[in-house]
């Protein structure tokens, strides 16, 4: 078995370092450093980094390899794809999808104009630790109606850790 520590980072694509580096502080309230001439690196709320690099010929990123974002409520959702709505022309963002509940969280996602997928999600705390710390799941497992009842932030107080 590797000796893993850590998931330390993903890569995500960029057709334009600039215009998606002003895109990820302006728009998203990334932190970002500029690592080479062709890279950039980003990060927001813990240690896991993604790093950018531009790329020839970008492809969309397909739905299930999205990117989250994780707010504080269902409340910051909804203003937070108000604003993905009034400013898609802007930021080139497209195939916005309208906000769900959806595996224990409330969200939609879109696409960037470099074609990354983004979800934008509101989940507790650890983000989707919550998930991980219940162990493998039978039936529909996530999918199944009322698992955001399971979360953290959503037990009675006397259930909480």
């Amino acid at each position: 078995m590797i000796k893993t520590r850590f998931i330390s980072h993903g890569t995500l694509g960029s057709k334009d370092l600039e215009a998606t580096r002003r895109f990820y502080e302006e728009f998203l309230g990334l932190e970002v450093v500029r690592t080479s001439p062709v890279s950039l690196m980003i990060r927001r709320g813990g240690q896991h980094v993604y790093a950018v690099v531009l790329t020839k010929n970008k492809e969309r990123m397909p739905r299930c390899y999205h990117n989250g974002l994780d707010l504080d409520s269902d409340a910051d959702v909804d203003a937070a794809w108000r604003l993905c709505t009034e400013e898609a022309a802007k930021w080139g963002l497209h195939d916005i999808t309208k906000p769900l509940e959806r595996h224990g969280t409330y969200s939609f996602l879109f696409w960037d104009a470099d074609d990354n997928a983004w979800e934008v999600l509101s989940n507790p705390k650890g983000g989707y630790t919550w998930i991980f710390e219940q162990g493998d799941l039978e039936g529909r497992g996530h999918f199944e109606k009322g698992f955001k009842d399971n979360r953290p932030d959503k037990r009675p107080t006397t259930e909480k850790q």
